[in-house]
């Protein structure tokens, strides 16, 4: 790798975790094992949702997308982590960081505005009920998932595209295990107060209001809530809507706390990546079990999916045999 400033050809090295053999191959083994189930998890919630006609609802079709974007989401950095621990590299290219950065924002923004739209969904369903099936119509339910789409790639693009104007210098060490955009912008060697204005102002629209839409929902449907005379109907309009707000609470609790650890000093590196780890590993995985053991209805569509499975595999075996 060539000194001085660079833009282009350049390589990045991921310092992550602990070089130690043992723990590179406990985390191999944890980070591995925590992506297939994460894969396989949301993979059966978004084929029971759409094989199962009695989920071809509003909500069903929202968590479909957010199963979709967890997957996508683990994927841009998993993979990458598993390969650099297995072949003990921790090098990634300048296009392959900027790669990196640009969908984990894209999806990162996926999961915060389809979470904002569920709450929408949660919010009409208990405040208005009788006004449900007129408001959360296809038309509208397939114009938010475009929207969502639309604003999360527009958005990624306004943060990304302005680390093309930088030059970096020979310290080109990021210490995280993926290429994360707070920490890229620290190694750059021109001035960066643009690009942080940028960062700031997209995470205030794409984050910031999302989150208030998501508390302002949640103030009206509890207000609905304590309005209703039957401690049944309260308990039965709660859970309608358990299962999304342990997903939100996690999903903010983590994204948080890499916030809050990115801002910290080098002392604090291990707390970043502690956090780190629960917003990009772990918060994926919830909704196959949030939503699978909390949710009667995703439950059936379960067993009802592996009920057609299991004849049709053993069909194939016998094929075979």
């Amino acid at each position: 790798m060539e000194s001085g400033n660079q833009t282009h050809a350049l390589e990045f090295l991921l310092l992550g975790f602990s070089s130690e053999s043992e723990i590179q191959l406990m985390l191999f083994g944890l980070f591995l094992s925590i992506y297939v189930v994460t894969f396989t998890g949301n993979l059966l919630i978004i084929l029971a949702i759409s094989l199962d006609s009695h989920l071809h609802t509003p909500m069903y079709f929202f968590l479909s997308n957010l199963s979709f974007a967890d997957i996508c989401f683990t994927s841009t950095t998993i993979p990458k982590t598993l390969l650099n621990i297995q072949t003990q590299n921790k090098v990634i290219t300048y296009k392959g960081c900027l790669s990196q950065v640009f969908f984990f924002i894209v999806f990162g923004c996926l999961d915060n505005l389809f979470l904002t739209v569920m709450a929408y969904d949660r919010f009409v369903a208990i405040c208005h009920p009788l006004y449900y099936p007129g408001i959360m119509n296809p038309w509208l339910c397939g114009l938010l998932a475009l929207g969502s789409w639309c604003l999360s790639v527009t958005g990624s693009l306004i943060e990304t595209l302005p680390i093309l104007r930088l030059s970096f210098c020979t310290n080109v060490e990021i210490p995280h295990y993926f290429c994360n955009l707070p920490e890229l912008l620290k190694l750059a060697c021109s001035d960066t107060f643009i690009q942080n204005l940028v960062v700031y102002l997209v995470t205030g629209l794409l984050a910031v209001i999302p989150f208030n839409g998501i508390l302002l929902s949640y103030y009206k449907i509890i207000a609905s809530i304590l309005r209703i005379s039957s401690a049944e109907g309260k308990c039965k309009a709660f859970s309608t809507c358990g299962s999304h707000l342990s997903v939100v609470c996690l999903f903010y609790g983590t994204g948080l706390g890499v916030y809050l650890s990115s801002a910290a000093t080098s002392s604090s590196r291990t707390s970043l990546l502690v956090a780190s780890v629960m917003y990009t590993v772990v918060t994926p995985m919830r909704n196959p079990f949030i939503y699978s053991l909390r949710n009667r209805d995703v439950k059936g569509a379960l067993g009802r999916l592996f009920g057609r499975a299991v004849p049709l595999i053993g069909g194939v075996v016998a094929g075979f045999s």
